[in-house]
């Protein structure tokens, strides 16, 4: 019993400081396996079960799981300025240490692609961090009025009732996302973080119908799903 122990002590000390809060796991794919899917009840849950012979403790643990991972083990696969040196074999190796069932919890995943040294040293400026800030806020005062009488904050919180009241789907809304599954292979669990995604994106924009530009963009946030060696 001495290893499970510890490793359950290992969880406890992530998840239970991450609590309301963020947690950032680095290197994704180089915690080992049995560690990265006890993260899927907390992800799911909000709560994490530690179960003794004589007794059983179930501790909160809602956070915001931010992960960082490379392409693949060099760090090259889809570069156009490196050339990548692992095999497709290495690579799916690579990135099968991250399940499925997993990344179905995870809402977006996206690449970042290397920056170049001409943006390093560009002069221009992007949006600004109170604009963002103001956008954000709007967006969250729209969930805040949504679910004013609800036990739920925010979309992400919402159960599979609250999303078939909150995520209606005109036409357009329904092929396309009928056409991402079945080309992709979605779940059932990344078909409602897409509809999450998209009602966010929606109040982001201030809409108050999910439209088929923000299905196709919440598509969009999960490349893993589409990217497939």
């Amino acid at each position: 019993m001495k290893n499970w122990d510890g490793l359950l002590l290992n969880h406890c000390y992530l998840l239970f400081p991450s609590h309301n809060g963020v947690l950032f796991l680095d290197e994704l794919p180089e915690f080992r396996r049995n560690v990265l899917e006890a993260l899927r009840q907390p992800l799911e849950d909000g709560s994490i079960t530690i179960a003794r012979s004589s007794m059983t403790v179930t501790y909160p643990a809602k956070f915001m799981l931010v992960a960082a991972m490379n392409p693949c083990p060099c760090g090259h696969f889809t570069d156009p300025q490196r050339a990548c040196r692992c095999t497709p074999q290495q690579i799916r190796q690579y990135r099968s240490k991250i399940s499925g069932p997993l990344l179905d919890r995870i809402d977006i995943h996206i690449e970042v692609p290397s920056v170049r040294y001409k943006d390093l040293t560009s002069k221009s400026t992007g949006e600004s961090s109170n604009t963002i800030k103001e956008r954000v806020s709007r967006a969250r005062d729209i969930q805040k009025r949504r679910f004013n009488t609800l036990y739920v904050k925010n979309n992400a919180q919402m159960t599979n009732k609250q999303i078939k009241e909150f995520c209606p789907l005109d036409e357009d809304s329904h092929r396309l996302i009928e056409m991402a599954i079945d080309k992709l292979g979605l779940s059932a669990r990344a078909y409602t973080r897409i509809l999450k995604v998209a009602r966010t994106i929606a109040d982001l924009e201030e809409e108050e119908n999910i439209q088929s530009h923000h299905i196709s963009e919440a598509i969009q946030y999960r490349s893993l799903d589409r990217k497939m060696i």
